[in-house]
């Protein structure tokens, strides 16, 4: 009888951690449909969401997205679900250094709810292709990619430092012209980028504000919901206010230092 060969194990060296196995898009897809409640489903379906969903919160798409990390071939195929979780969930694992710009004017143009339309911008925002996303987004026709446009317009304020204010204040000029007479999405989105850029910088401070006042009252219809439409001279204002307590040059600069808002939130 031949002696059985004995089997030499490498050993472990002691704190080394063993790298997770990498979630299926089945695995990743059940774990959401568990999370799910017809409670959640409500509130995000009063927020412009659609069908299908499960209705998982945010706080557990985060837990999952601190398990998953950065997957962007997990990220394209939970995208092509079209289910709202998945789509969420997408825009928070995908990698922004790898991200193609077809996939992200493919995601841009996906009619979904504001909430996964701003991720969305915010990815770009951090990709390579920001500014050439932006100048493509804001002359397209169809609104989600439009509302994608103006949201991308409002993260590249906060955390892009090579765009020229200049390119800022064109921005501006256009959102007076057209803000009251562009549609509900757009109108939200214009708002926030009016806010985002007077908080760029003291220079842009100014003339964002200065904006603002001129433009006035800006009417968001929020459907059935609590949200309000901020005050944009008076957000700006606050936002200074508390980066200055805080020991920051600006709240673009403490936007900076902060995680990503599409992990974070």
């Amino acid at each position: 009888m031949a002696k059985a060969k004995s089997v030499v194990k490498s050993p472990v060296k002691k704190g080394s951690k063993v790298a997770a196995a990498r979630m299926t898009l089945r695995e990743t897809m059940s774990e959401l449909e568990k999370a799910g409640s017809a409670q959640t489903r409500k509130t995000y379906l009063r927020h412009g969401a659609t069908e299908p969903m499960f209705g998982v919160s945010f706080a557990t798409l985060k837990v999952l997205t601190k398990r998953i990390r950065i997957d962007q071939e997990l990220a394209e195929a939970l995208w092509e679900t079209k289910n709202f979780n998945a789509l969420n969930l997408a825009v928070k694992i995908a990698d922004p250094a790898g991200i193609s710009s077809k996939v992200l004017d493919r995601w841009a143009a996906t009619a979904t709810a504001r909430m996964c339309g701003g991720y969305v911008a915010h990815l770009a925002a951090e990709s390579p292709h920001g500014r050439a996303k932006a100048d493509k987004w804001l002359s397209a026709k169809d609104e989600p990619t439009r509302f994608a446009a103006w949201s991308l317009v409002a993260a590249m304020a906060m955390i892009d430092e090579g765009v020229e204010d200049s390119w800022f204040v064109e921005r501006l000029g256009e959102i007076e012209k057209g803000i009251h007479s562009a549609s509900n999405g757009q109108k939200y989105a214009m708002n926030a980028v009016l806010i985002a850029i007077g908080c760029r910088g003291m220079g842009l401070r100014k003339a964002a504000t200065a904006a603002a006042k001129r433009i006035g009252v800006v009417e968001v219809d929020h459907g059935d919901t609590d949200c309000k439409t901020p005050v944009a001279a008076e957000s700006i204002e606050k936002a200074w206010g508390h980066a200055k307590a805080k020991g920051f040059t600006s709240p673009a600069a403490q936007e900076r230092g902060r995680e990503s808002m599409r992990t974070r939130c």
